[in-house]
C-alpha cells in the first residue's frame, strides 16, 4: 500500500511489527499509539491485566488499513459527547 493521509508503514522502526503480522506491508503504523486505548467500547480485542490496565497485545484494528474510518468516526463521536 502507498503512504497517505490515512495509512504509514514505517517497516524501518525498531519496534516494527509491533503486533505479529501476517501481512507487514499491510500494517498500518499511523496509530502507533491507538486513539482508543482510554475506551472500554473501542472495538478491539483486550483483556485487563490485575491492576486493571488494557493489554491490548492482541488487537490490530488500528493498524488494519479499512479500519481508519471506524477509529475517526470513533474519536468524533466520543468528543461530541462531551
Amino acid at each position: 500500500m502507498k503512504n497517505s493521509e490515512s495509512f504509514f508503514n514505517n517497516n524501518e522502526c525498531k519496534h516494527f511489527p509491533c503486533h505479529n503480522s501476517p501481512e507487514k506491508e499491510k500494517f498500518n503504523c499511523l496509530f502507533c499509539y491507538c486513539p482508543l486505548y482510554p475506551s472500554d467500547e473501542c472495538g478491539g480485542k483486550f483483556i485487563r491485566n490485575a491492576r486493571g490496565l488494557k493489554n491490548c497485545i492482541d488487537c490490530h484494528l488500528p493498524h488494519v488499513p479499512e479500519y481508519y474510518d471506524v477509529i475517526i468516526k470513533k474519536i468524533i463521536e466520543a468528543n461530541a459527547a462531551r
